[in-house]
């Protein structure tokens, strides 16, 4: 049985991988999201590299197995199912889900994840719009962009966002901007840094055009088309 801090950096690696050029995850990117030392990295990389759950390519970086990918897609499974379990029946608001999720990962039983899936009628996406493994360990991805690569007047849908910071979340959710919502860029200002959108839906609160900052709508992923 792995521990819970194997299944943390196995998760960790895939979901860096996701976002690494040539899917290939540098020590300083895995440190840095693990939020330890790159030595301390670098003692557990080797030890997953021993078990075969990794290849370690020294001044690299690091790259999942087959094996690897297998345990990172349960965990992954079991945190996006935990999330929306936490949201959907317990009520949790969709900022609080992810630190209670990191924690009960570790601790319940396929079992249980098993009785979750069925009982919230088998998912495809968690409250934060990314897919949810199937148990044989399939993950659907549908196309999505940042919303920092789309242009003044391009119509989009929001896929997922790339975001667990509680501040973020809550102004995401206050201004509609989740999972499902259409929107029109109205304005791209790359001098100031910053993106307008404004609902497609006309008479919602969020119909007033809202700014944000490129750095945020660079973790907002999107689905696009023209306006």
């Amino acid at each position: 049985m792995p521990t819970s801090t194997v299944e943390q950096y196995i998760k960790t690696i895939f979901q860096q991988e996701e976002r690494a050029t040539g899917g290939i995850v540098q020590m300083k990117q895995l440190s840095e999201a693990m939020g330890v030392t790159p030595g301390t990295a670098t003692a557990m990389v080797k030890h997953l590299a021993e078990r075969e759950l990794i290849n370690y390519l020294p001044r690299k970086g690091v790259r999942l197995t087959s094996q690897g990918r297998a345990l990172a897609l349960t965990m992954v499974r079991r945190h996006r199912l935990i999330e929306t379990f936490l949201e959907n029946v317990l009520g949790y608001d969709w900022s609080e889900i992810h630190e209670d999720a990191e924690r009960l990962e570790h601790a319940v039983s396929d079992k249980f994840i098993e009785r979750i899936d069925a009982y919230l009628g088998f998912p495809p996406a968690d409250p934060h719009g990314d897919p949810i493994p199937s148990a044989e360990g399939h993950i659907t991805r549908r196309e999505s962009v940042p919303l920092d690569r789309c242009e003044a007047g391009d119509s989009i849908r929001i896929a997922r966002l790339r975001n667990d910071d509680p501040a973020f979340l809550l102004l995401m959710k206050e201004q509609h901007l989740t999972p499902g919502e259409a929107f029109v860029v109205t304005d791209k200002n790359e001098t100031a840094g910053t993106l307008t959108v404004r609902h497609e839906q006309a008479g919602r609160s969020s119909a007033v055009p809202f700014t944000i900052s490129m750095a945020n709508s660079a973790r907002i992923m999107v689905e696009t088309g023209s306006a």
